[in-house]
């Protein structure tokens, strides 16, 4: 029952802080997931519920990419980003749906690699082939595009909210729970978390050259900054 309580009060937090009429749901002529439930919110909308559409231009996933092999000096570790985060939230539901177009990911941004202590920057080239290796070879966006990112529930716990997480890669899905962290303003709400992924978990190999001795390792480290504006009904 406290639990239940705790619950509510954070969602009633995040709703009563965000103002209303700050943007609207709109048709944009994008690429989307098949089956994304774009119709869920609208109808939740429609019934007067409050929903959140995520903010790509303020959003920002980080994925921190590490070498290993007996040659991994010769290599670089990397930093993988989506800049186009896409998705509502429909916070009386405890529910998201988000989805990343795997093929917009940007690969060693000087900023990012800093903030992340790698060094020194790789050569133009060299960042071009890394992230042709990694759409081409690894995530195989021709048959993957999208990457799908479905919060089911938010549970309190006394470190904080805690999101429940299916996440679809690679034609995969996998639960997860992640420690979060939620900031709000007078035009939003701001999500914020991090999480280690193993790359076979979603049936990916690690990319890897000379029999391993140059390789990526498996475990990805990311982190997430997802910014959401209250939808205008």
């Amino acid at each position: 029952m406290r639990r239940a309580l705790v619950v509510a009060t954070l969602v009633a937090v995040l709703v009563s802080a965000c103002a209303p009429q700050v943007t609207r749901l709109t048709r944009a002529e994008e690429q989307r997931p098949p089956n994304f439930p774009e119709q869920y919110y609208r109808q939740a909308i429609e019934r007067g519920r409050p929903v959140f559409h995520v903010d790509p231009a303020r959003s920002l996933v980080v994925i921190e990419v590490r070498r290993g092999g007996s040659l991994a000096r010769l290599g670089h570790d990397h930093v993988v980003a989506s800049h186009d985060v896409r998705g509502y939230v429909a916070p009386d539901d405890g529910r998201a749906d988000l989805y990343v177009v795997l093929d917009r990911l940007v690969v060693d941004e000087p900023e990012l690699r800093a903030e992340a202590g790698f060094d020194p920057q790789p050569s133009a080239a060299d960042v071009a082939g890394t992230r042709q290796n990694m759409l081409e070879k690894v995530l195989e966006v021709e048959q993957h595009p999208f990457a799908l990112i479905s919060v089911t529930r938010v549970d309190a716990a006394d470190r904080g909210p805690r999101l429940n997480v299916s996440i679809t890669l690679h034609g995969v899905t996998r639960a997860v729970r992640i420690p979060a962290k939620f900031e709000t303003a007078a035009n939003g709400v701001d999500v914020i978390g991090q999480l280690a992924l193993d790359q076979t978990d979603f049936g990916i190999v690690p990319f890897s050259i000379l029999g391993g001795a140059i390789q990526v390792l498996d475990k990805l480290n990311l982190r997430f900054h997802i910014r959401a504006r209250r939808i205008d009904f």
